[in-house]
């Protein structure tokens, strides 16, 4: 039989899910735990979305590089001695599962954490690290959702939610107090949304000190639940996630989650994978940050002009800075091209290896930077009596980039055959 759904009617009233009172008990549960993380001021991210002031709450700077150790904590240590001895087990894109095995460290409690195959390499070491064992199980999160809680059940162990728990949800709405206390004057908060705790956490806060303080959730497009599920009243699930934001990866909210967002969150919006990139790249450019995708999700929206903040001083959640190394990389790269200041080119050459030479020349001279040079095989559109190579290069914008390019093409035995400056 099919569950009735979960609609405006039916769920809880959002105070009765999480409070002001209860947020504040977490944060003195919390004091001899968590960093106070900074809020850093962006001037970049300021003037290239027409805000006021941005200010970054930087919870990728938290233990275990995530806002979730706040959540698994304040959950975990108020679980009945009977319950922890049984130990506990979780579901996690990775961050929570860190969260939790950090808590289950600090408070002796075994810890089981399954996490999906999507799951950053660096994420699972880092749960193991904190001594969790660590099933992978499952395409997407949903599926290892399913899994923990059989573990659960053949196992006696307390499943720890990743957001749909009130204790969890109060957890992470100490960073709303923490932006309240820092900036009270704040006019925006931009958090991202994958399950909806920490939003759910945060509005609270921020809520009860000024109902007038907008706060506005950020998505993926490839993981766009929450929109549609307000606009419906009802609990929308997605049959497909495709995102590049692991984190926030994340198929609808649930009922607790949903109860608070329709109540306190004032609006949601959607980025693109490439927001996503550029975003990134920003953030380790000129704040100086590593962030994964979905803790740059807020800067994101803020870049893309999804939200408008004229004039406004706002607070985006960086909510978490667990990467794969590579990936990073890979994606800055993606936001450099889009920003205009990368291009892939594909070269002929006359006279290899001698004709690189003047390649290298002719880049350095033009004040740009040489990433990288790969020969490629030959091509039927390719002249057979010349080299094709494949190079990379880094300039200022796409005017000086494009000024390398002509003056590649002017080099004697070098001719520039196809780039990606301009393309999408």
């Amino acid at each position: 039989m099919t569950p009735d759904p979960v609609t405006g009617e039916t769920t809880p009233r959002a105070s009765d899910v999480v409070t002001l009172a209860e947020i504040e008990a977490a944060a003195d549960r919390l004091s001899d735990v968590v960093h106070r993380t900074p809020l850093d001021s962006s001037t970049t991210i300021a003037r290239r979305s027409g805000a006021a002031r941005v200010d970054l709450k930087l919870e990728n700077m938290q233990r275990t590089g995530s806002f979730k150790i706040r959540g698994a904590y304040n959950a975990m240590a108020q679980l009945p001695s009977t319950v922890k001895d049984r130990g506990v087990v979780a579901s996690s894109a990775g961050n929570h599962a860190q969260g939790v095995a950090l808590a289950g460290k600090l408070l002796d409690i075994d810890t089981k954490i399954v996490v999906p195959e999507i799951t950053p390499a660096a994420k699972i070491e880092a749960t193991r690290g904190y001594g969790a064992d660590v099933v992978v199980e499952g395409e997407i999160y949903e599926d290892s959702y399913e899994y923990a809680l059989d573990v659960a059940d053949d196992e006696g162990r307390e499943f720890v939610h990743p957001f749909d728990d009130e204790n969890v949800i109060a957890g992470q709405g100490t960073v709303g107090l923490e932006i309240i206390e820092d900036t009270p004057d704040v006019d925006t908060v931009v958090v991202s949304i994958g399950g909806g705790g920490l939003i759910s956490g945060i509005a609270t806060a921020v809520k009860a000190f000024d109902a007038d303080v907008r706060v506005v959730g950020v998505q993926p497009e490839g993981a766009a639940h929450a929109k549609p599920s307000l606009e419906a009243d009802e609990i929308r699930m997605l049959s497909d996630i495709d995102t590049v934001a692991e984190g926030i990866a994340d198929a609808r909210l649930l009922e607790q989650t949903f109860a608070v967002v329709r109540e306190r969150v004032d609006d949601v919006v959607s980025v693109s994978d490439t927001d996503l990139a550029v975003a990134t790249t920003l953030l380790a450019e000129r704040a100086k940050t590593v962030v994964e995708t979905a803790g740059a999700a807020p800067v994101a929206a803020l870049l893309s002009g999804a939200i408008d903040v004229d004039g406004e001083r706002v607070a985006a959640v960086v909510s978490g800075g667990n990467v794969n190394l590579t990936d990073h990389g890979e994606l800055t790269r993606l936001g450099l091209q889009h920003l205009g200041r990368y291009v892939d080119a594909r070269l002929e050459l006359d006279g290899w290896p001698t004709a690189l030479g003047a390649v290298t020349e002719t880049v350095e001279e033009h004040g740009a930077e040489l990433d990288g040079v790969e020969r490629v095989g030959r091509s039927a559109e390719g002249r057979p009596n010349r080299v094709p190579v494949e190079v990379g290069l880094e300039g200022s914008g796409p005017d000086h980039l494009g000024t390398v390019l002509d003056a590649l093409d002017d080099v004697d035995g070098v001719s520039v055959v196809a780039h990606t400056l301009g393309d999408e």
